[in-house]
């Protein structure tokens, strides 16, 4: 047996025994980490709301989804993004989800100079509706982190419709939607 095989059948096993808990599929319904942690809800900003969020829907460890992790910044794909951006001295961030079609650009009560006319011309150019994150989702996300921690723009782009995995055949309309939200992005000027 190659270390391949055999480390991709650790992963699998792993994941598979973090499903079974869980009535969440294996691996169509799986939006976490190998750890059970969600990276979306890893970072220092109302981590804890989300932690309490998660709790009281019934989410207290690892899984497959929804899991916040033991503290704020633990995974290391999180630590790896939270790194690079203390790092980088973005503009903006983009970050790409799937399901809705909406744009959220706000956190909280933080609204960085120019976020809601570049989130309007993000909506105008991809037709998607733009709105404030709903409150049991508004917590712990890397957005909701660039924003508080960095007083500039953060956006979660909801792409696509349905169940994710979308399937493959919304790829070129997505695509055709979101070509200019990323051309704008490079080129915003707050």
């Amino acid at each position: 047996m190659t270390g391949a095989l055999a480390s991709g059948d650790f992963y699998h096993d792993r994941a598979k025994r973090l499903t079974e808990n869980h009535q969440i599929p294996f691996p169509s319904g799986w939006k976490a980490n190998i750890d059970g942690i969600d990276l979306n809800l890893q970072y220092p900003a109302g981590w804890e709301r989300a932690l309490a969020i998660k709790s009281a829907q019934g989410v207290t460890g690892p899984g497959p989804r929804d899991y916040p992790g033991p503290a704020p910044i633990t995974a290391p794909e999180s630590r790896a993004m939270y790194d690079f951006t203390m790092r980088s001295g973005l503009n903006l961030t983009l970050s790409y989800h799937t399901q809705g079609e909406v744009i959220y650009w706000k956190y909280l009560g933080y609204e960085p100079p120019g976020s809601r006319r570049v989130a309007q011309k993000f909506g105008g150019v991809s037709r998607y509706a733009v709105e404030e994150t709903p409150y049991e989702s508004g917590f712990a996300g890397y957005k909701d982190w660039f924003i508080e921690s960095f007083n500039r723009p953060g956006y979660t782009i909801e792409a696509g419709l349905g169940e994710s995995p979308l399937p493959l055949a919304q790829f070129a309309e997505i695509y055709e939607r979101n070509i200019e939200i990323l051309t704008l992005g490079l080129s915003v000027m707050l």
